[in-house]
């Protein structure tokens, strides 16, 4: 399963159109959108896709709330499942806890991903707005029974290439504690 994953976008449409279709265009399945979409038209482009998607409001969405029976469109934190994978997403990073496979953040407009205890992979995708660095970003996440691959995508703001680095982290098998 490939999911594409964007956040900030900022009202940047233009941009976000951008990484959709890039998203899109490399096999993404479901879409996933950390908060801080800013436009409306975001989410109708996301929804014209024809793509399954999730996304959370962020700290500056607030004109988007009336929006969230509207779209798939989301209070934080929002559990879901995206095939055999259970999903956590948010936009702020104050509920990095193991509690599903893949945890999903955005507000920090920087890329991070870290391999957690019992295979959960947190990950934020960075920025696709570019307001704290010239560059746009967006993950492309392949899920594979024994690892997450990530592709972390970049395109300077006055170029239309994207360069893309790759990451690997394996997927442990969560440990069962029993207690007697």
């Amino acid at each position: 399963m490939k999911l594409g994953i964007l956040s900030d976008t900022h009202k940047k449409a233009g941009r976000a159109k951008k990484a959709i279709d890039l998203l899109a265009g490399e096999g993404a399945e479901f879409l996933i959108h950390a908060g801080d979409i800013g436009k409306e038209e975001v989410l109708v482009y996301m929804e014209a896709t024809g793509l399954p998607y999730a996304a959370v409001l962020g700290n500056n969405d607030r004109a988007l709330v009336p929006l969230t029976e509207r779209y798939a469109l989301f209070r934080e934190p929002h559990y879901f499942t995206v095939g055999e994978i259970s999903v956590k997403l948010m936009h702020h990073p104050w509920f990095l806890t193991p509690d599903a496979d893949l945890v999903v953040y955005g507000h920090t407009h920087r890329f991070g991903m870290r391999c957690g205890e019992g295979g959960t992979l947190f990950l934020n995708p960075g920025e696709v707005c570019a307001r704290n660095k010239p560059v746009s970003e967006a993950v492309l996440l392949d899920v594979e029974e024994g690892a997450w691959h990530v592709k972390h995508f970049q395109r300077r703001i006055k170029e239309s290439a994207w360069h893309t680095e790759e990451h690997h982290c394996p997927k442990e098998p969560i440990k069962e504690t029993i207690y007697a």
